[in-house]
């Protein structure tokens, strides 16, 4: 299993590059940032400097959208930084949550979605695509490579993502959920004639280490990543007002608990003590995370990795993040052979 360290980019970035050399230092092979342009920083500025500051680690948003830049932009700032470094980029990507919302727009459709995959792939590696109804191609490209993982967690998104990308970003750590997407996804790959072994899965969740696994030690740790499912909450709202709350078509196991929930506000996005979460029960989040001594996540990461999970991508927004960092690097990422 490979891991990958996942940041909001907040000034200043050195911070943010300073603690993707830490994570780099100890074994992680990935380093992800969110990319919400209003709420934080550029990130592909920072991811410039991340790559220059780091031997090897592979780099991406974790996850751009087909609504904020042009998807030429996109394709050209992936292939410029692989043209630099070495082609150590990834393209996550998804319909766009915050970098959406947070200015009034709405996200953007699956259709839209599945074509910019295939256009900002195809342009970062050379190939020409159709833009707009335009055929375009960047003739400085050589030897470009893009991978192209895609965040979804309904029935229609993982379909398209097992028809069309090169992996899957899951965000939530329940082997239950898991399970139900890892198939979804394989079984859409299958259908539409493509190895379903090609494509790489990647869970990202929070990830919190304690010494001990007293009341108080967990108490904190759910306090600290309550904030997550908060964050999934809005794309499972989403996926509420699509197919109704009892469809049969979406796990209950991931739609009930948002039925408190109550509005939103992005301000907070991602933060420990997010105030808008409080409807997020302690049993989710445990289901959601990974909480307790480095034992414990071992034996969750191990769970994840029979079900065929390549990746687990730690977001570190809490107090604990350097503690997290050297705890993977000297107990669990030895422990799952990265």
């Amino acid at each position: 299993m490979d891991f990958g360290l996942v940041l909001q980019t907040d000034p200043p970035a050195s911070r943010v590059v300073e603690l993707m050399r830490r994570a780099e230092r100890n074994g992680f092979r990935h380093g992800w940032t969110f990319d919400s342009a209003v709420l934080w920083q550029e990130p592909f500025v920072i991811h410039s400097r991340i790559l220059a500051e780091t031997d090897g680690l592979t780099v991406g948003p974790m996850v751009t959208n087909p609504g904020t830049r042009t998807w030429e932009v996109t394709a050209s700032t992936f292939a410029t930084l692989n043209d630099m470094f070495g082609n150590r980029t990834v393209c996550g990507i998804g319909r766009g949550d915050s970098a959406m919302r947070v200015v009034g727009r709405r996200p953007n459709t699956l259709a839209r979605l599945g074509e910019a995959i295939d256009v900002i792939r195809d342009l970062a590696e050379g190939r020409e695509a159709v833009v707009e109804g335009s055929p375009v191609r960047l003739p400085w490209v050589r030897d470009g490579k893009l991978p192209v993982w895609m965040a979804a967690y309904g029935p229609k998104a993982l379909a398209l993502a097992g028809r069309k990308a090169d992996g899957l970003i899951l965000q939530l750590a329940d082997p239950f959920l898991t399970e139900w997407m890892v198939s979804a996804v394989r079984r859409a790959a299958r259908d539409a004639g493509r190895d379903p072994d090609t494509l790489t899965v990647c869970v990202a969740a929070p990830a919190y280490v304690t010494d001990d696994d007293s009341p108080e030690s967990l108490a904190h740790a759910r306090e600290q990543c309550r904030w997550f499912g908060g964050m999934v909450g809005n794309h499972v709202a989403d996926l509420v007002a699509r197919y109704g709350e009892h469809s049969g078509v979406v796990p209950e196991e991931l739609t009930e608990y948002i039925e408190n929930r109550r509005g939103y506000d992005y301000s907070h996005h991602g933060r420990a003590g997010n105030p808008d979460t409080a409807f997020v029960p302690d049993g989710i989040v445990d289901r959601f995370c990974l909480l307790g001594p480095a034992g414990a996540h071992v034996d969750k990461l191990r769970r994840l990795a029979a079900l065929g999970v390549d990746q687990f991508a730690v977001y570190a927004m809490h107090d604990a993040r350097e503690r997290v960092i050297d705890a993977y690097g000297t107990t669990v990422i030895p422990a799952l052979g990265g």
